[in-house]
């Protein structure tokens, strides 16, 4: 495929997008009805839509109706891009640029690339932060490993790393974070991963469990686990008995296979097991939020999230609180975790727990923003006491 070719397979897409299709579904489609399109033709197609949708607002110009074409026209001259020369119309590149979408690249939008209704409540969240994160937000997240301590150190792992070509750099913010500078589509196909010495987690996920003190020989049970890297973050720091649920058991279809990977041990329980397993020194709740801290990776979703979602979630996290407390020993920990910035789904949650349970106390509070170099995440400790 040519570049102009690209750019114009992107703007077919990002139209579907618009039209309320999920953007993974639709790439997703694309790339295996196109066996024509090589892995950087995919590669370079996937990056033009998930540029334009971290940049929706900023890209569109502001005379245009908003259409796949005119997001990609405002993401190339945002860019610096040779536009003329990819307008053309030769080939299967886009056709050329009409008089009307010279004058509307004239004029820039200055525009926050969220919906409006979230503004407020990130701004007030946020302070002073909230430009530096919503800038942060416009761009690639960074690929970030975790070293399995179990297996290795970060620096025998970055070794390892290097010598199959990936290239990589440790973070201040946890020790076991390593930043992945080049290389990163090797990642999945490497030895080291092959072999456990490193899973794809990103740093905050990573500092928050590194937070944890987790005794030696203590049950531990990840309430909302998925695919379970949380699950395998914790096992990776201390020897215990670790168990993961899911109300969704698909999503933990592969932690069996990653678990022997990492060479620890865990025991996916499903809801009817999970009394009989209790109570857990501590259980760790990753609720379903909005996922504001990792829109940058996920895009589609900020677009796509509603303040009518929010108000959803909210019982839902509520309830997910209150049923793992019950699964807490005497002196237990519970901690509730999201990968949001909104303090509705965070403090405000634990505010409303505490108020109902005097036999509970905070232990601490971490919160980590996009300015802390990773995805926004938000943790609390609480200590049950009767």
């Amino acid at each position: 495929m040519t570049p102009a070719a690209r750019v114009q397979t992107a703007a077919e897409l990002l139209d579907d997008i618009l039209a309320g299709a999920p953007a993974e579904q639709v790439l997703t489609r694309w790339a295996r009805a196109s066996r024509f399109a090589g892995s950087k033709d995919r590669a370079a197609v996937r990056d033009h839509v998930y540029d334009v949708l971290r940049r929706r607002r900023s890209v569109r110009p502001v005379a245009l109706p908003e259409s796949g074409r005119a997001l990609m026209l405002g993401l190339l001259a945002q860019d610096g891009a040779d536009i003329e020369a990819l307008f053309a119309g030769g080939g299967y590149g886009p056709a050329p640029l009409s008089e009307a979408e010279r004058a509307a690249l004239a004029e820039r939008p200055d525009a926050i690339d969220l919906p409006d209704w979230i503004v407020p409540s990130l701004q007030a969240a946020l302070g002073a932060a909230f430009r530096p994160n919503m800038e942060a937000m416009r761009h690639r997240a960074p690929v970030i490993l975790r070293v399995n301590l179990r297996k290795t150190t970060p620096e025998a792992a970055a070794e390892a790393l290097r010598g199959e070509g990936i290239k990589t750099r440790p973070m201040t913010l946890v020790e076991t974070a390593l930043e992945v500078t080049e290389g990163a589509r090797r990642v999945a196909q490497s030895a080291a991963y092959r072999d456990g010495l490193v899973e794809l987690q990103d740093a905050s996920s990573q500092a928050a469990i590194a937070a944890l003190e987790i005794a030696e020989g203590a049950r531990v049970m990840d309430y909302c686990a998925g695919g379970g890297g949380k699950t395998l973050a914790m096992a990776g720091r201390a020897k215990g008995q670790f168990f993961a649920h899911d109300i969704d058991a698909g999503r933990m279809r592969d932690l069996p296979l990653r678990a022997k990977r990492a060479g620890v041990s865990v025991t996916c329980l499903e809801p009817r097991e999970i009394a009989a397993k209790a109570p857990f020194d501590l259980v760790f709740c990753d609720a379903p939020c909005s996922g504001s801290g990792t829109w940058r990776r996920t895009p589609d979703a900020k677009w796509r999230f509603r303040e009518a979602d929010l108000e959803a979630l909210l019982p839902v996290q509520a309830a997910i609180l209150d049923e793992a407390a019950a699964l807490v020993g005497a002196q237990g920990r519970l901690v509730y975790a999201t990968c949001s910035l909104l303090p509705e789904e965070n403090t405000d949650q634990i505010t409303r727990f505490l108020a109902a349970r005097p036999e509970w106390r905070l232990e601490m509070t971490r919160h980590w923003t996009l300015s802390d170099g990773c995805d926004g995440f938000f943790m609390a400790s609480l200590r049950r006491q009767d």
